[in-house]
């Protein structure tokens, strides 16, 4: 008898049968796969996809599940017939700042290694000559790109997953999840309940409806897509035979939100370039599937392509003698930040989800999902696709339902990296809020926050800096969201002091008789210490990777507060908590505030406001104690991410406006300042600090991120101790290395390639002006043999940045300042 779980994958999709594949080949053989629609073309979102496969995403992850999805499908066939036809990608730029993001995303590709080259018009027209060369500057050539055949990839993968033992079943309507203790058992049908120990749900825009079945926000919202096919080209008649279909590359017209693919004698076009049209699911038509009527594909709405059409027929001019035979509005499903949504119920084991994946990404998601369940991670970074990366405030309606449509509208769109959602703002605000705007804040965003980059009031100080300290001017780009007041803020934070806004940083309480001994298993650290004591460490996996970093004070015997890096933390520790009650892990980022208090004089501001001891013999380096600062009842912890003397104050949110003023008027003939995010990650690259999911993920362990300090392996057994035992600093093939600039001027923003001796080698991950040192800094991945001293290139848009591979850190590498 088999001894593999029985798994059921809810759709039969491109998602469910590329899981059904992947889990197969690894060896489960109970792997049953039911659709409400029949099979093969059961009427979702895989049967009408327009197939276009464009690999390159400034996320690296993303893109590594588009070329798998490429290898994969290059391998399938049905009875002869191709599944994915390489004919290429053609991005098409007919603005300067469109051409320049073709660099930028050049740039990404040769960071993630996906062959790629910006061509000139001349090119463009070479490789796709129904393009009009006066149109355009230029185009950003992926000859791995190209068309895949969705709705014949899922019979080959059918096929497969079938001959291996997979179960496949249509016309099968899903009514419920059955569970018991707290775990799924089955799935219920109209036909009855299929038995099972694992339920993933690959049902696309019907997820939300399932994930509902156990309780459990599947954050997403369904939108009709519009896209047409022509008639017939008169310039592609006798270009494609009927096995091919397409010859030229698949072409994007983002600057018009439009794409475009070739099918024999006629071109599909698809359309961004409408109103968004969210869809009710309780509205979709049911009944027969066939290829004229799906409950997926929603009538044409012909107005809302006049405009793409007059468009459409400027760049490509064989459509002038063309028209439009047909077209429809095609369901897709996007997400608050328009990523896939991968990960396990939190409350009930084994039902798993796989939703908001397109044919694009799918063969990667559903390798990735089949690697968490077989093996029990995957191996590649899933923190931006995992469904518990949301805020609770994230995954209601009325967030989902307005993120997702403005996703739509941006799909396309140049999006700077710091560039803050305009709507909606002001969802979660600290107690300080009030008085940041009176100080002239000027807000981003991050998981709902309001965020303080730089506040106007300090612009004064900027005619003050000392000579070393200005900032020099900055192109365009860099410019953007950004102020040369925030070099005024570092300036003031490394001579007199600055309170920061520290609270939108995920606090996490875990208490009870389990505390101890579960945050033992998880991290690196030893955590028996003694009250008060701080211990920075690293959460792994079981194969080493660096799953997060966290500050974990001991505040009681029973009694730790967590410093985490977001959602993903709380959902971890909730999940390995004891299922005897012994660990309470309960979320007080809102009830909580935090003052980060740092720089030469923080000490001078503080002793005015208490009489409790805050020398460094009443309160040393990675210690915390309960204070009260001005009658207020506050946990101080001496800790920097700044790399300056202070503290991160935290009390109640209810004293928090109470604790600024109090610091602020204690501070002012100091010269205390607010200083904003701005300077906040300058400070910490010049330190060293590094920041978890930008700079390191699951894919690095801790001596690759320059962390083997925070490893005490004589601690014993930890999650993911044996995986590393026999790793040290000395053993790796790749580093994180720091780079300064050698112009002392250029800027760079992340996820540009470096190479060294000419050739790509690595890729950035966090940059900033650094303004103690007075030069742009830069971390990345680089090979180990590229040593301090080591000349290295960033490629920042069209042109290479001279750099060098420094020691760090930067700035006070004996800690006499933090430690004074």
């Amino acid at each position: 008898m088999s001894s593999t779980p029985r798994v059921v994958i809810i759709g039969a999709g491109i998602v469910g049968a590329n899981l059904a594949d992947e889990l197969t080949v690894r060896g489960w053989n109970r792997v049953t796969v039911v659709d409400q629609g029949p099979l093969p073309l059961t009427g979702g979102s895989t049967s009408h996809a327009p197939g276009l496969v464009f690999q390159t995403n400034g996320s690296k992850t993303m893109t590594q599940f588009a070329s798998y999805t490429v290898e994969k499908f290059l391998g399938l066939d049905v009875d002869g017939a191709w599944c994915f036809n390489q004919v290429g990608g053609l991005e098409l730029a007919t603005t300067p700042e469109r051409l320049a993001e073709l660099y930028r995303r050049q740039g990404w590709a040769t960071s993630w290694g996906v062959q790629s080259e910006v061509v000139g018009p001349e090119e463009c027209v070479r490789l796709h000559p129904l393009v009009d060369p006066g149109q355009i500057l230029g185009g950003l050539h992926i000859p791995g790109d190209g068309l895949a055949k969705a709705s014949r990839a899922v019979v080959a993968l059918a096929r497969r997953a079938e001959a291996r033992g997979a179960v496949f079943q249509g016309d099968t309507r899903v009514v419920g999840i059955e569970q018991s203790g707290g775990r799924v058992t089955g799935v219920r049908t109209q036909d009855g309940v299929i038995p099972a120990d694992v339920v993933v749900s690959c049902a696309g825009f019907w997820g939300p409806a399932v994930g509902a079945m156990v309780g459990m926000r599947v954050p997403l919202l369904p939108l009709a897509h519009q896209f047409v096919w022509t008639g017939q080209v008169p310039e592609l008649v006798g270009r494609n035979d009927e096995l091919t279909e397409a010859g030229m590359p698949i072409l994007r017209h983002q600057d018009r939100d439009l794409y475009y693919r070739e099918r024999g004698d006629r071109l599909g076009i698809g359309s961004y370039a409408h109103r968004p049209m969210p869809v009710e699911l309780s509205d979709l038509p049911e009944g027969d599937v066939s290829d004229a009527s799906m409950p997926s594909m929603l009538p044409f709405t012909e107005e809302d392509f006049a405009e793409p059409w007059e468009h459409s027929r400027e760049l490509l001019p064989s459509l002038r003698s063309a028209k439009v035979d047909s077209g429809f509005n095609g369901i897709f499903s996007f997400t608050p930040d328009g990523g896939p949504l991968v990960g396990e119920s939190p409350d009930v084991a084994g039902f798993w989800i796989a939703e908001a994946v397109w044919v694009t990404h799918s063969a990667g998601v559903a390798r990735a999902v089949a690697q968490l369940l077989v093996d029990g991670r995957s191996e590649l970074d899933l923190h931006g696709c995992d469904v518990a990366r949301f805020e609770e405030v994230q995954v209601t309606d009325t967030y989902v339902r307005e993120t997702a449509q403005q996703n739509f509208v941006e799909v396309y769109d140049i999006l700077h990296p710091l560039q803050p959602k305009e709507s909606p703002r002001d969802l979660r605000v600290s107690p300080f809020h009030a008085r940041q705007r009176e100080l002239g804040a000027v807000f981003l965003e991050a998981s709902g926050w309001e965020r303080p980059h730089w506040y106007e009031a300090n612009a004064a100080l900027v005619d003050q800096l000392p000579a070393e300290w200005v900032p020099p001017g900055r192109d365009d780009w860099s410019a953007r969201f950004w102020s040369p007041i925030a070099a005024a803020e570092a300036w003031k934070t490394r001579t007199a002091v600055a309170m920061y806004d520290m609270t939108p940083l995920k606090r996490l309480e875990v208490s009870g008789p389990g505390a101890l001994d579960l945050l033992e298993r998880l991290t690196t650290g030893k955590m028996d210490k003694s009250v008060g004591a701080v211990t920075y460490a690293l959460a792994l996996d079981e194969a080493g990777g660096v799953r997060s970093d966290l500050t974990v004070a001991r505040l009681g015997e029973q009694l730790f507060q967590v410093g985490a890096n977001g959602n993903l933390d709380l959902d971890h520790l909730r999940r390995e908590a004891p299922a005897d009650g012994s660990v309470q892990v309960r979320d007080i980022t809102g009830g909580t505030c935090c003052i980060g208090l740092w720089g030469p004089r923080a000490r001078d501001l503080v002793r005015r406001v208490t009489a409790d001891d805050f020398t460094n013999e009443g309160l040393k380096y990675f210690r915390a104690k309960d204070a009260t600062l001005g009658g207020i009842p506050v946990t101080a912890m001496r800790l920097s991410y700044v790399g300056e003397l202070g503290w991160e104050i935290y009390a109640s949110a209810e004293h928090g406006q109470r604790l600024w003023d109090v610091l602020w008027a204690a501070g002012e003939d100091l010269g205390v300042i607010a200083a904003g995010r701005a300077a906040f990650n300058s400070l910490r690259l010049e330190k060293g600090y590094r920041s978890w999911g930008s700079d390191m993920t699951t894919e690095h362990d801790p001596y690759e991120a320059g962390l083997g300090f925070a490893v005490r392996t004589q601690k014993g057994a930890f999650v993911g101790s044996e995986a590393i035992a026999d790793r040290s600093d000395e053993t790796v093939s790749r580093r994180l290395s720091c780079l300064t600039i050698d112009d002392g001027v250029s800027v760079v923003l992340g996820h540009e390639p470096v190479f060294v001796d000419g050739a790509p080698a690595g890729y950035v991950t966090s940059a900033a002006f650094g303004h103690t040192v007075g030069r742009p800094i830069a971390y990345a991945w680089l090979p180990a043999s590229a040593g301090v001293g080591t000349s290295v290139e960033i490629q920042y848009f069209d042109r290479r940045i001279a750099a060098t591979v420094a020691a760090e850190p930067l700035v006070d590498p004996e800690m006499t300042r933090i430690r004074g």
